[in-house]
């Protein structure tokens, strides 16, 4: 266990030798999903006095499929619209590099301290992601780290419209 708390701070400092290191690593899919699942509990916790439990149960299940949605749409974007001559990758690569990249929401915790929520989830949002910038730049085998940026920038405007699409379809989350 000790090896997982180790990836996890290794993540959120940003230790690219991490990155590579769970891109090869085909048994460290598991890991890759506790990290998205303790962030997204994190992220439950540090605002559950806006919307309580339910709230919490909301934003892990979320986390999860949007991980999911999100590294395939980045596989897509960086293996088939924007790949380097030696860009290489799979579906599993980006999921356990991308998962890891959630290590620093782990911070979101704090956000139950009501004057700190906001500025902690900003720093957090931030810290994740240069996180993923740094997973998808590894997972993609990029030598061009604005090429990760666009990749990245490119999948979180689709998953965007996939969520308002997903939203104004279902009226799912509804305020409560």
């Amino acid at each position: 266990m000790s090896g997982f708390w180790d990836r996890i701070i290794r993540a959120a400092k940003l230790d690219v030798g991490l990155y590579r290191e769970v891109e090869v690593d085909k048994g460290a899919l598991g890991q890759a999903m506790a990290v998205v699942v303790l962030s997204s509990i994190a992220a439950g916790i540090g605002t559950v006095g806006s919307g309580g439990i339910g709230r919490v149960l909301v934003v892990i299940v979320s986390a999860l499929v949007g991980w999911y949605i999100w590294a395939y749409i980045t596989y897509f974007i960086g293996t088939k619209l924007l790949p380097e001559p030696q860009t290489k990758a799979n579906h599993g690569e980006l999921l356990r590099t991308i998962g890891f990249s959630s290590s620093p929401g782990l911070i979101r915790i704090l956000g139950v301290i009501p004057i700190l929520r906001e500025i902690v989830f900003l720093v957090a949002g931030i810290w994740m992601l240069v996180a993923m910038i740094i997973a998808v730049r590894e997972a993609l085998n990029y030598q061009s780290t604005l090429r990760a940026v666009g990749v990245c920038a490119i999948g979180w405007i689709i998953q965007l419209a996939i969520f308002m699409l997903f939203v104004a379809l279902t009226g799912f989350p509804r305020p409560s």
